[in-house]
């Protein structure tokens, strides 16, 4: 990767986008950082990260800015959970897969346009939900008004923090265009490598602590923190093996006369990747396992709550048994349901047929399209599991040894390693279009 941005560096165009796209993270980074009006970040931040659970989870999806109620507090999870609403609702209304399928690029335009504004509602409602937490966690978090009445404290609060999620759609919408790799996933995985001198810092404590004799809190042994590093470096290589495998489909294409030429009878291959859906079952997974918290949220509750509301948000804390089975069998199914958007084995039967293809040992049409559907099926539970071990893996840890800093370190990792590798293709490609010469030449 390194050699990749070395080479991209001399080229000129590719330096420009480079700059851009460094540049447009350091204006993320900034506006992480810069609270908004009427909350002390440092009260709100030792609040949050006592609660744990899932504002752990979020805090590490959004970066340190949601502790600290930054401007960019709820960073592209806005985003992100309107592009599912609206992958959902595609497959379910006629009119919208007609637009996606049949409407080219102005079709394109229009479902990008409708996720803007469902980005919006989100998070409005979010933002809404966002501050009823910080109003009643009697934390102390909101400042003095200076007089001003408490409804518009309130509407400053939540139109900041809906400022700040479409302005962090735009950017990302800026680095696709005119940047690097996608922008939306460049974003967070800037927000996800934010929050590594944290956890680096809690690694640290909790050796100094259990050097000391330390037991009122975290103390962690060094062959424990050496344990944690080695398994984060497995999962590294785990992953980037992974994401490169593929399974292929040898694909034989039979021998046409056209004229006094005679064309095909080559050998090529379907290229299936084992990891088909990449992050996305993950991303879609954790939006819905954390719907039940989502909603505390609008009523101030919180799984240190009394009553029933605490009795259910405990049961689907991050660190509880059926949070982990639900995660688990979320990740799964929006692996098969992810993949049959994706490929669709019916369409590409067909299209080999129109070609003079066929796999060999498969009559074309139906039993060729029977067989891909099958290997698709084989490759997509292999997949999903792996996903689903991966994210579930270091929550067990992290519930174990009680460290909330850790406990998704499989998803972000998994994030990480992917954008990191899908950007470095990015340039790769963006270098091979520029490097190559031509038939003339």
């Amino acid at each position: 990767m390194i050699q990749t941005i070395r080479n991209a560096w001399k080229i000129p165009e590719l330096r420009k986008k480079i700059l851009f796209t460094i540049f447009a993270l350091l204006i993320f980074r900034l506006g992480s950082v810069v609270p908004v009006p009427f909350i002390d970040s440092d009260l709100l931040g030792n609040t949050l990260n006592s609660m744990g659970g899932i504002f752990s989870l979020l805090g590490t999806m959004n970066g340190t800015a949601f502790s600290m109620a930054a401007v960019f507090a709820l960073g592209v999870q806005p985003y992100i959970n309107s592009s599912i609403i609206i992958q959902l609702l595609t497959v379910a209304i006629p009119a919208l897969e007609r637009l996606q399928r049949e409407g080219g690029e102005e079709g394109r335009k229009k479902i990008a346009a409708i996720t803007r504004y469902v980005t919006v509602a989100i998070a409005i409602l979010q933002g809404l939900g966002y501050y009823t937490l910080i109003a009643n966690t009697n934390s102390g978090a909101l400042l003095d008004t200076a007089g001003l009445p408490g409804w518009w404290a309130a509407i400053v609060i939540i139109l900041c923090f809906t400022a700040g999620s479409a302005f962090v759609m735009w950017l990302g919408e800026q680095i696709t265009e005119f940047g690097i790799g996608n922008g939306i996933s460049i974003i967070l995985f800037a927000g996800i490598l934010s929050r590594i001198p944290g956890m680096v810092t809690t690694m640290y404590t909790g050796i100094q602590n259990n050097l000391n004799g330390v037991t009122d809190s975290f103390n962690l042994p060094w062959w424990g923190a050496i344990l944690i590093v080695i398994g984060m470096l497995a999962i590294v290589v785990l992953i980037v093996f992974i994401q490169n495998s593929e399974r292929r489909i040898p694909v034989q294409y039979a021998k046409r006369v056209v004229g006094r030429k005679m064309y095909g009878g080559q050998s090529s291959h379907i290229p299936l990747k084992v990891n088909m859906s990449g992050v996305m079952p993950i991303i879609f997974a954790q939006a819905i396992a954390s719907l039940p918290a989502t909603i505390g949220m609008f009523f101030g509750k919180s799984a240190q709550s009394e009553g029933g509301w605490g009795v259910f948000l405990r049961i689907f804390d991050t660190t509880s048994i059926i949070y982990i089975v639900v995660y688990f069998l979320l990740i799964v199914g929006f692996s098969y349901f992810y993949s049959t958007m994706q490929f669709n084995p019916v369409e590409v039967a067909n299209n080999l047929k129109k070609n003079g293809g066929f796999i060999p040992g498969f009559r074309p049409g139906k039993p060729t399209a029977d067989f891909i559907h099958k290997v698709l099926g084989k490759i997509t539970m292999f997949g999903a599991l792996y996903l689903a071990i991966i994210a579930i893996a270091p929550i067990i840890t992290g519930a174990i040894i009680g460290v909330n800093s850790l406990a998704i370190g499989g998803t972000s990792v998994i994030i990480v390693v992917g954008v990191a590798l899908e950007t470095t293709k990015a340039m790769e490609a963006q270098m091979m279009m520029r490097h190559y010469k031509g038939f003339l030449e």
